[in-house]
């Protein structure tokens, strides 16, 4: 008969047994290889969040000296703190797809207005096809789904992480951009996963189509890059330290050795 303290420590005994197997096999030099040649992956420098700097292989698109790289500049002007308010539609130069964006951004302070009214701006991905909302979302009640780090009209957040207005808060975006057949039928959806204020809000979130606030979502064929865009519905959001980089996954190739390493 299994004593009651001997059950309790059969998984730790499993756990124990498995990890020395494993080690038995490193030592034994068999790993296991799957026939794919993969190339070295590049080196990149990781930026510093104290600092405000970027990744080496990132496109910094703002970082308080100009906004050279956007257009629509008209009214938006840099302040002198080193950040902008934006105050007009601002559209990126250059166009992306698959991406990892970093954007900072402020709520005016103090507070003003309520619900969809106060601190409303927006991160528009592929020429604001699939907009993750920016909103004033500290004690402001509004529809989950317009709620600051949703993907607007469609998913909330799993949990609303909202700074106090006018504090520093930060989205860190990775994105997935949709792909077509030639017919433009779907066939990978856009995906998102959001970091906001270090809280992961979304999870590889499926989007459904594109972000409309008065029709059903739905998917239109569109280019495979398109420019990343600062949306204005009339309250002055603060942005800075703005940075991109464009995501390639590795390619490996058939031809490499299959089964146990000797």
């Amino acid at each position: 008969m299994v004593t009651q303290r001997f059950r309790y420590q059969l998984p730790w005994l499993g756990a124990a047994l498995g990890l020395g197997f494993m080690l038995c096999q490193q030592a034994a030099g068999q790993r296991w290889l799957h026939g794919i040649i993969w190339p070295e992956p590049p080196i990149v420098t990781p930026g510093d969040y104290a600092t405000h700097s970027a990744p080496s292989d990132a496109m910094v698109l703002f970082d308080g000296k100009n906004l050279d790289a956007w257009v629509g500049v008209k009214k938006t002007t840099i302040d002198p703190d080193g950040a902008f308010t934006v105050r007009e539609y601002l559209q990126t130069k250059q166009s992306f797809g698959d991406c990892q964006l970093h954007v900072e951004f402020a709520s005016p302070n103090p507070p003003r207005g309520s619900g969809q009214g106060r601190g409303n701006n927006g991160i528009g991905l592929m020429g604001a096809r699939y907009e993750i909302q920016v909103l004033d979302s500290y004690q402001n009640k509004t529809y989950f789904e317009g709620q600051c780090a949703a993907v607007y009209n469609q998913r909330p957040p799993m949990v609303n992480a909202s700074r106090k207005p006018g504090e520093w808060q930060t989205f860190d975006i990775i994105f997935t951009a949709p792909k077509f057949d030639d017919t433009g039928k779907v066939v990978k959806p856009a995906y998102v996963t959001v970091i906001h204020n270090g809280v992961v809000v979304h999870n590889h979130t499926e989007i459904i189509g594109s972000t409309y606030f008065d029709q059903q979502a739905k998917y239109v064929k569109h280019p495979d890059k398109a420019p990343l865009v600062l949306m204005y519905h009339g309250d002055p959001v603060r942005f800075r330290n703005i940075w991109i980089r464009e995501l390639k996954e590795l390619v490996g190739k058939e031809g490499g050795k299959k089964g146990r390493e000797s």
